[in-house]
């Protein structure tokens, strides 16, 4: 049988009813869906929009859907089990309680994949604005040699580093710091996409619209894949469980307002864009968001406040992925899986300061000198498989733990969830063979460090815990 970890144990073992392992309750609704916001909205509109629209043209409106779709069945099994087990561990733990631990551990393993490809990508797309704006202020742009990587014609990426350092700054500061920066950069970011909208439809004209659909249905399916790239991140609100002030009640709430949230932003932003300058000078341009308010206006002003928008909006992205990667690496160290550095908090900040440097580091050095095109399909299937894994936890738990106090529940069960699972797949099936095999060599790199390290490690090994899940409730809390 599965070595399953019950939803009263993970929350016992976290604190999350008092103040746990010394993270401190700081955040509030508001917060947390500035962090929600500030997790999502970055280098998937402002950079990764061309790319969606070379896929699918006009219809990429239909692609951002279909992507918020997926997600939204997703977020409603995020919602139920991040009111239900509000701990740092997200997906991580859900897998835990839900279907045992190999199975947690790949889960972590492919998160690795969303937090850590997604992070360095988005390091990488705010070089690139930053040359944008430093191009519209100053006139002038950095060498490639400093801001591009080996792959790209450069040496080395140096604004990638430095975003990745900055965040790593705030982030050990302390989680109150770290809040109210996501939460100025969200609103922030959020007014220079608005205005963008305004300036667009000015512009806007119904014959750019057509061709809608010029690639047909295998143009959306492709075009919704890579939107999906867009949506990554809403999932971070669940680490906020052990420092959200009541995370039983606002998480459920700031997932569901965030995907609402950007699903129209992202629409309205794609429709202005598109109907201001026409689907074939959008796709595949770099800072397209610059470039049209630039062609609408006949004036550089403009793109570069876009491109200010962008910096701003990119950097809280990288804050707060590097936020739920550290959480998350955090509760897996309390489980003996990885090793226990990462678990460590600094009693001065109240924040893994070890973890954050750790997870900085590594980060940075893809960033640098990597060229990130060819794995971000490997990181979009690596979240598909995980958010699967969590609609499947809310099946399992519902039949294992029907008295489980949920102060959210997913909505028509058992569709909604099944649903969720349907649509993970079939965008997971639209990355193509050479990322399914690239992916499955991932997941059993996984399973062999879990057989070799994380397994004869686990704190249930060490506590001697059985393997059901009755017992693993009467399990000792090793902490």
């Amino acid at each position: 049988m599965p070595r399953i970890k019950s939803p009263q144990l993970l929350v016992a073992e976290s604190g999350t009813d008092r103040e746990g392992h010394g993270l401190r309750r700081t955040m509030g609704l508001f917060q947390l869906i500035c962090f929600g916001v500030g997790a999502i909205v970055g280098t998937g509109i402002f950079v990764g929009l061309s790319d969606s629209v070379a896929q699918a043209g006009p219809a990429v409106v239909v692609s951002f859907v279909l992507a918020a779709v997926t997600c939204v069945f997703t977020a409603f099994a995020f919602a139920e089990l991040g009111g239900a087990i509000p701990v740092s561990g997200s997906s991580y733990s859900f897998a835990y309680a839900g279907l045992g631990e190999s199975t947690a551990f790949l889960v972590g393993w492919c998160l690795l994949l969303e937090y850590g490809v997604s992070v360095s990508a988005v390091a990488v797309g705010w070089s690139q604005y930053v040359n944008e704006l430093l191009d519209s202020l100053l006139g002038l742009r950095l060498p490639d040699a400093l801001s591009a990587g080996p792959g790209d014609g450069g040496v080395v990426n140096l604004p990638a580093v430095i975003v990745i350092a900055l965040a790593a700054v705030l982030l050990v500061r302390g989680v109150r710091e770290s809040a109210r920066a996501t939460a100025a950069m969200a609103v922030l970011k959020l007014a220079v996409l608005v205005a963008f909208c305004a300036i667009g439809f000015t512009a806007f004209q119904d014959g750019n619209l057509t061709p809608f659909s010029p690639a047909g249905l295998g143009g959306i399916g492709a075009g919704t894949t890579a939107a999906f790239f867009s949506y990554i991140g809403f999932d971070a609100i669940t680490t906020a469980g052990e420092e959200a002030k009541n995370p039983r009640r606002d998480i459920p709430v700031a997932i569901l307002v965030c995907i609402g949230l950007v699903t129209l932003l992202y629409c309205a932003v794609a429709l202005a864009a598109i109907g201001a300058i026409g689907g074939d000078r959008v796709g595949g341009r770099p800072a397209a968001l610059s470039h049209v308010v630039d062609e609408v206006t006949g004036s550089g002003v403009g793109g570069g406040v876009i491109a200010f928008g962008a910096v701003v909006a990119i950097a809280s992205v990288v804050l707060a992925v590097m936020y739920g990667q550290t959480r998350i690496l955090m509760s897996m160290s309390r489980d003996g899986l990885i090793p226990r550095v990462f678990e460590k908090v600094s009693p001065r900040t109240a924040t893994p300061v070890a973890g954050t440097l750790i997870v900085a580091v590594v980060f940075a050095v893809p960033a640098a000198f990597a060229s990130l095109d060819s794995v971000v399909n490997l990181c979009t299937i690596g979240t598909l498989a995980v958010m699967a894994v969590v609609n499947v936890a809310v099946l399992a738990l519902r039949r294992r733990e029907p008295g489980l106090a949920r102060t959210f529940r997913v909505p028509l069960y058992p569709v909604t969830p099944l649903l969720g699972v349907g649509f993970c797949l079939y965008l997971m099936y639209e990355t193509g063979g050479t990322t399914w095999i690239q992916f499955a060599a991932f997941l059993a790199a996984g399973l062999l460090v879990y057989v070799l390290y994380g397994r004869r490690n686990s704190r249930l090994t060490a506590a001697g815990a059985p393997v059901t899940p009755d017992a693993a409730e009467r399990a000792p809390s090793a902490v």
